[in-house]
């Protein structure tokens, strides 16, 4: 039965089999891996993934997919959950003993063909609730992935939440025709290493990047003395100890750079 792609979903089934290949690759499988595929959709990538993981555990929100995903890989080492992907407590998936998703994830991988407009709200998901995977590949717009690998001076909120948390490398790009129905906007696959342990305090780090980005092309120094209310003055003086000039921007801060400010400013 051919399924036609719900827009209300965003759905866009990826078919180019050059491209499955190189996201496989990219999430270096082995069969001890245990693998959570977000979104299957027609089960093309599924397939792949199957071959190669111990184990494949996929989410799919679409109820439409559910019946023949599970009968086209009933003797394989594959499970499909009906859900939401972002409302999902996968900490409880893994850890309940009456699923059968349970048992040892031991750094379990993320992989997935997933709707764009929820991508930001599934890495913040994935890096603060999940049990921290070993790796996550995606597909995700071209102009996210490019966002996401960002360097100064061109940095932005979520670059440097994302290289907070992990080391992101973009693995290479993908022509809109590698999609059933075709999407308007240019794709890429992304790889995300999470990273053992942060820089800085996630809390206050993540309160003062906020702050210094509050005001669009605005002044660092301004921004983080109006948000934070701390005297300009001192926070030039903090900056030039940093090797910073005063008048800097956001923007030109690494995340390095972030993390040393962070421990010269007291909240």
């Amino acid at each position: 039965m051919e399924i036609k792609p719900k827009k209300s979903l965003g759905q866009n089934f990826l078919i180019n089999a050059g491209i499955l290949e190189k996201i496989v690759s990219a999430a270096e499988l082995s069969s001890d891996d245990t693998v959570l595929e977000i979104g299957p959709g027609t089960g093309n990538l599924t397939k792949l993934l199957s071959e190669k993981a111990g184990r494949v555990i996929a989410i799919e929100k679409d109820r439409r997919l559910i019946d023949e995903l599970r009968e086209k890989f009933k003797n394989m080492n594959f499970e499909i959950i009906e859900g939401d992907i972002l409302k999902i407590d996968i900490g409880t998936l893994i850890s309940n003993p009456l699923s059968k998703a349970s048992g040892n994830w031991g750094g379990y991988k993320v992989v997935g063909n997933i709707p764009y407009y929820i991508t930001s709200n599934l890495l913040r998901t994935i890096f603060e609730k999940w049990p921290k995977p070993k790796l996550i590949v995606l597909t995700v717009q071209k102009e996210v992935a490019q966002r996401i690998v960002a360097k100064p001076p061109d940095m932005n909120l979520l670059a440097l939440s994302m290289q907070f948390y992990s080391i992101p490398t973009i693995i290479g790009h993908i022509s809109k025709g590698s999609f059933r129905p075709i999407p308007k906007v240019d794709s890429a696959i992304i790889k995300l290493i999470p990273k053992k342990d942060p820089l800085a305090d996630q809390a206050l780090f993540f309160k003062l990047i906020k702050a210094g980005f509050a005001g669009k092309r605005k002044q660092l120094a301004n921004n983080l003395s109006k948000n934070l209310g701390i005297p300009k003055d001192k926070v030039i003086g903090i900056l030039q100890e940093l090797g910073l000039d005063e008048k800097v921007r956001a923007e030109n801060l690494s995340l390095e750079k972030w993390s040393k400010l962070r421990s010269f400013i007291d909240f």
